[in-house]
C-alpha cells in the first residue's frame, strides 16, 4: 500500500500524527508530512487509521 498526502487540503488536527507516528509528522504550522509512503506492518495499520480519521481527506491509501 502506497501513502499519498495533499498538504494544501490539511488543516492541522494532527490526528495522523498521533495516531501514527512513524509515518506522519507536522511542520511547524501544523501541515501534515510524510514520513514514510510505504509502510508495514503495525505502521500500515496505524496508518489506515490515520486516513480514516483526516478531517480534511487530505490523506490517501492506494494498493
Amino acid at each position: 500500500m502506497s501513502i499519498t498526502v495533499q498538504s494544501d487540503a490539511c488543516v492541522g488536527a494532527g490526528q495522523c500524527a498521533l495516531v501514527a507516528p512513524d509515518v506522519f509528522d507536522q511542520d511547524d504550522d501544523g501541515i501534515v508530512l510524510l514520513l514514510e509512503p510505504d509502510p508495514q506492518g503495525s505502521d500500515l495499520e496505524a496508518a489506515t487509521r490515520a486516513v480514516r480519521l483526516c478531517p480534511a481527506r487530505a490523506i490517501s491509501l492506494a494498493p
